[in-house]
């Protein structure tokens, strides 16, 4: 106001200098009149706007009232502009007089982030609607104008088109700007989308889908791209500025999942001890706790076969595929919300129905035993994953394998075959040492005859010569048989002719003489005459023979031998 009071003096000045006092000349009053003027007018009448910033007005002079119920003033009026000043220099006359002028900074949406608008100002929503119909791609610059948006009937209120990243000039006393983060489908998932608004005018009810055709099948309503509710298509892997009051988007990962079922039990464990006297004994360890692990979808199994309490673990491969997603998202929610309310339980179920089957002999059926757990593992698994896989499409989940860990076995049912088994190794390790040592022995034996081995083949030679001596003397006996033999048979055909005491006399006198014949000594001359005319009777040489020194001999061996029979 100051401004305009000079300013106005200035041109008083200007067009009547008479009525200042008459000492000032009058064309010094009018030049000093209007260089005030001017000065005044230039004062009031421009404004520069950083190039970072909008000039925002606000008219408080000369101006009309706004229509009630608005917010933001059209030309002419006082209040708030629609009109906003661009960088730079602004000139218009007695601009800083009538207008208040505010600046804001330019609006900066950052990479990765959208600007939810809300108009201060507009048509009012229509019932039924809570946010304002999207902008049409062509006019979104034109919308970002304030005097367009209310000339063109913008909706006050939240807007459903979003400003994406950029830097933009707009009307801060009209819109109010809320940075969010945008959606990023990353690769390996996709967005299921549940739109709150109406976009398409073509929208046809809604279309059931699902496994209708299986028992327990979830059936939902999906809608197209553009309505009301759960999409048909989800958004593919990109970033996306979607406004968070219209559209919630799920993200479901398409990649195969693995949930594993561990821990929640406690371990017991006997072990087999060897002693140094070779028996096995057996000492049961502390029992442990397995915690159940983060990441882990749920604990392990707990499962009831013959009586005894088995604790399973295992783990089941799972996929979402992508035109399955929005029934998954409409019909359950998240995949967590699958996993916990679908296939958790489904995988539960299925697994103490197949395992802790009673046996039914009318029908042929062998009952599941505790053991069968790790010898009958791989039949197991294809049962139950024939049981589980209509499980997970009922809710549009893929399960592509279940897969058994080691069974928590009672350790009490371990414990004949491990001793068995340790058994079987401590004796086939008693065989492999006896081996060990005969191999030892063999090669110290080895050894030994290496060094003896002269003495080896002198023995060697000896044994040789004493075969071939045996065997001559067995030669040589064989041929004194024959020939004892020949004389037997001679003997005794003399026999039958002389009569066997003369053979016996003749045998003793052959006997006699070759001893006489070897030991002269035994012959001596005889004390005894025999006289007689019969040349051809051996009385004379039997008298000389019997006081002989070998008859005598002969007589005392016979005496000798009699005694000794009696």
């Amino acid at each position: 106001m100051f401004w305009l009071i000079l300013t106005l003096l200035g041109v008083l000045m200007a067009a009547l200098p008479q009525v200042f006092p008459p000492r000032i000349p009058p064309a010094v009053t009018r030049i000093a009149g209007i260089a005030l003027a001017v000065l005044a007018f230039s004062a009031t009448s421009f404004i520069v706007i950083d190039s970072n910033s909008v000039g925002h007005l606000k008219r408080v002079y000369f101006g009309n009232a706004m229509p009630p119920g608005r917010v933001i003033a059209m030309r002419g009026e006082n209040g708030p502009q629609a009109e906003v000043l661009p960088p730079g220099m602004n000139l218009r006359p007695f601009l800083n007089v009538f207008y208040d002028i505010d600046e804001f900074p330019v609006t900066d949406i950052p990479s990765g982030s959208y600007g939810l608008l809300t108009a201060r100002d507009g048509r009012p929503l229509s019932d039924g609607e809570f946010l304002a119909k999207g902008w049409r791609e062509e006019d979104f610059e034109k919308m970002l104008d304030a005097e367009y948006f209310l000339k063109h009937n913008g909706s006050r209120g939240p807007q459903l088109s979003v400003l994406k990243p950029g830097k933009y000039r707009i009307n801060s006393y009209l819109f109010d700007v809320k940075i969010l983060p945008s959606i990023e489908v990353h690769a390996g998932e996709v967005a299921v989308i549940k739109s709150n608004v109406r976009e398409s005018d073509d929208c046809p009810l809604p279309q059931l889908h699902g496994d209708s055709g299986s028992e327990g099948g979830l059936v939902v309503p999906i809608v197209k791209k553009g309505c009301i509710g759960v999409w048909a298509e989800a958004l593919l892997p990109n970033r996306y500025y979607l406004n968070a009051l219209a559209y919630s988007a799920t993200i479901i990962p398409t990649r195969v999942q693995t949930w594993t079922y561990k821990g929640g039990y406690t371990r017991r464990q006997i072990d087999l001890v060897v002693g140094q006297d070779g028996k096995i004994e057996q000492r049961e360890a502390q029992a442990t706790e397995v915690p159940v692990p983060e990441d882990a979808a749920d604990s392990a199994v707990g499962l009831t076969v013959e009586g005894w309490r088995v604790p399973l673990e295992l783990r089941a491969l799972v996929q979402v595929e992508p035109e399955d997603a929005p029934r998954v998202v409409a019909s359950v929610g998240t995949l967590a919300d699958v996993e916990d309310k679908i296939i958790t339980p489904a995988i539960r179920s299925v697994i103490r129905n197949e395992t802790g089957r009673p046996p039914d002999p009318e029908h042929g059926i062998e009952g599941t035993r505790v053991l069968d757990l790790i010898t009958k593992r791989a039949e197991l698994e294809r049962t139950i994953e024939r049981a589980i896989i209509p499980e997970g499409r009922k809710a549009g989940v893929t399960i592509k394998e279940v897969r058994f860990s080691d069974p928590v076995i009672p350790p009490e049912l371990l414990l004949a075959g491990q001793r068995k088994q340790l058994a079987e190794q401590l004796r086939n390790t008693y065989i492999e040492e006896k081996k060990a040592q005969e191999e030892r022995i063999d090669t110290e034996k080895a050894r030994a005859t290496a060094d003896q081995q002269g003495e080896l083949v002198r023995a060697e030679i000896a044994v040789q010569v004493a075969n071939q001596t045996k065997a001559k003397l067995q030669l040589e006996g064989e041929g004194e048989k024959l020939r004892l033999t020949e004389i037997a048979l001679g003997q005794k055909a003399q026999t039958e002719v002389l009569g066997q005491e003369r053979v016996l006399q003749l045998a003793m006198l052959k006997e006699i003489l070759a001893a006489a014949s070897i030991n002269p000594d035994l012959v001596k001359v005889p004390t005894v005459l025999v006289q007689g005319s019969d040349a051809n009777n051996l009385t004379g040489a039997a008298a000389v023979l019997g006081s002989s020194n070998i008859v005598q001999l002969l007589q005392q061996a016979r005496s000798s031998e009699a005694a000794g029979k009696q």
